[in-house]
C-alpha cells in the first residue's frame, strides 16, 4: 500500500474565486492527524473524518485528490482529526474500510464508484457508522450518503466553449470506461456544441461520442495512461482541435498527446475535468482551455459539519450550477482565445440553465 501523496497547490478556494470572476457565478493508512483551531468545541476535536481513495490515489490531479484536498482543508478550519488510505488495486477497498470501521471514524468519505460494493458491505456491517460515496447513487442504506454531480450541466459550458474557439469545425472526447458518471460528461459536451451550431449556425462535429446511440470512443481503463494518448492520438488524426478526456488519470495521457501534437505544428487544445486542471494538473497550463469542474471539497466539509451538528442523512447531495456543486473553470493563460461575445454567450447560458429555460439532458444525470 502506497502511503505518500505528491501535494500540489490546494484547489478549492482558487479556483471558486477565480470561476466567480468568469462566470459571475459564471496500504497502510498513517496514523490520525489533527489540525485547525477547536476554538473550544469538543466535538470537532474528538471527531474523525476518514477518506479511502479508489486506485487512482491521492495524486491523480483529479477527483481523488480534489476530495482529499477538501478533507485537509476541513481539517484546518474544524479542528477535526482525520485517518487516510490510499488504494492502489481494487483489493485494497475493502482491507482500507474496514481499517477505518475499526479506527472508528465518525464519517468515511470514499471517492469513486468503485468503492460501491466494498462501501455497502462495511457501512450494513457496523451501521452505527457514517459513510458518504463520492460519484455514486447506487447504495440504499441510512448510513452511507451519495454524493453525486449533474456535471453535464458545466459540461454544456464547455462544449459551447469548445465549439466557439474551434479551428477544424471538429471537437473530441473520450471515457475510461462505458459508464454513467463518464458518459454524463460526454453528453454535455456534445449538447452543448449542438446548442452553439444552432445558435450560431454552424456545423462543428463532436468525434467520439453520440449521445443518441450512447456510443463512442473509451479506453477501456482507468489505469493505462497510454490508452490516453493514443485516444488522443486518433482523435487529432481525424481533425479535432480540442479533446476532452473523461478518464481520471489517463487525462495525462491526452495531454501528452496535444503538448506533442502541437510540437510538431498542430493547435490543439484540452479540457480537463472534475478538478481545474492548471491548478491540479499544471503541466498543460499552455493547451489547457478550461475543465469541468465537481466542487468536492466544498461537499466534503458541508457534509462534515452536518454529522458535527446531528444533521447527518442518506439523501444524496446533487451538485448543480445552481448550487456551485459544479462549474466552468477559468481559461487562465487561454482566455484569450475565447471572444468577449462567447464569454456574454456563457454567461447568458449558465443562467438559462439554473432558470430551466435552457433543458441539458443526460441519461446519466442524477435524479
Amino acid at each position: 500500500m502506497k502511503n505518500t501523496f505528491k501535494r500540489g497547490t490546494t484547489v478549492g478556494t482558487v479556483a471558486l474565486g477565480a470561476m466567480a470572476l468568469l462566470l459571475t457565478g459564471c496500504g497502510q493508512a498513517p496514523a490520525p492527524a489533527g489540525g485547525g483551531s477547536t476554538g473550544g468545541n469538543a466535538a470537532a476535536a474528538n471527531y474523525l473524518g476518514c477518506i479511502v481513495s479508489d486506485s487512482g490515489g491521492f495524486d491523480d490531479q483529479s477527483f481523488n485528490q480534489s476530495s482529499y484536498e477538501g478533507l485537509k482543508k476541513t481539517v484546518a478550519d474544524l479542528g477535526i482529526k482525520m485517518k487516510e488510505a490510499q488504494s492502489t488495486t481494487k483489493a485494497d477497498f475493502e482491507p482500507n474500510l474496514n481499517q477505518m470501521a475499526n479506527a472508528g471514524c465518525n464519517l468515511t468519505f470514499t471517492v469513486g464508484f468503485l468503492l460501491a460494493d466494498a462501501t455497502k458491505k462495511v457501512a450494513t456491517a457496523d451501521p452505527k457508522l457514517h459513510f458518504a460515496i463520492i460519484d455514486d447513487n447506487s447504495i440504499k442504506l441510512p448510513n452511507v450518503k451519495p454524493v453525486v454531480y449533474d456535471t453535464a450541466q458545466a459540461a454544456f459550458l464547455a462544449g459551447y466553449t469548445a465549439a466557439s474557439v474551434s479551428k477544424t469545425g471538429k471537437v473530441g472526447t473520450f471515457g475510461g470506461i462505458n459508464i454513467p458518471t463518464v458518459t454524463i460528461f460526454m453528453d454535455g459536451f456534445a449538447e452543448g456544441v449542438a446548442y452553439y451550431n444552432k445558435q450560431q449556425s454552424k456545423n462543428v462535429q463532436v468525434l467520439g461520442w453520440n449521445v443518441a446511440s450512447q456510443q463512442g470512443l473509451f479506453a477501456n481503463t482507468f489505469d493505462i495512461i497510454q490508452e490516453g494518448t493514443k485516444a488522443t492520438n486518433n482523435l487529432i488524426g481525424e481533425g479535432a482541435d480540442v479533446v476532452m478526456p473523461v478518464a481520471g488519470p489517463l487525462g495525462k495521457g491526452a495531454g501528452d498527446a496535444i503538448l506533442a501534437a502541437n510540437k510538431g505544428g498542430k493547435d490543439v487544445k484540452l479540457v480537463w475535468v472534475d478538478s481545474d486542471g492548471y491548478l491540479t494538473a499544471p503541466t498543460y497550463k499552455s493547451i489547457l482551455l478550461t475543465s469541468v469542474i465537481k466542487t468536492m471539497g466544498d461537499a466534503v466539509e458541508t457534509i462534515v459539519k452536518d454529522d458535527l451538528a446531528g444533521k447527518y442523512s442518506a439523501t444524496p447531495y446533487v451538485g448543480t450550477l445552481d448550487n456551485g456543486g459544479v462549474a466552468l473553470a477559468p481559461f487562465h493563460d487561454l482566455d484569450s482565445a475565447v471572444s468577449a461575445d462567447t464569454k456574454s454567450q456563457l454567461a447568458t447560458i449558465k443562467k438559462g440553465i439554473i432558470d430551466g429555460s435552457i433543458k441539458v439532458e443526460s441519461k446519466s444525470s442524477p435524479k
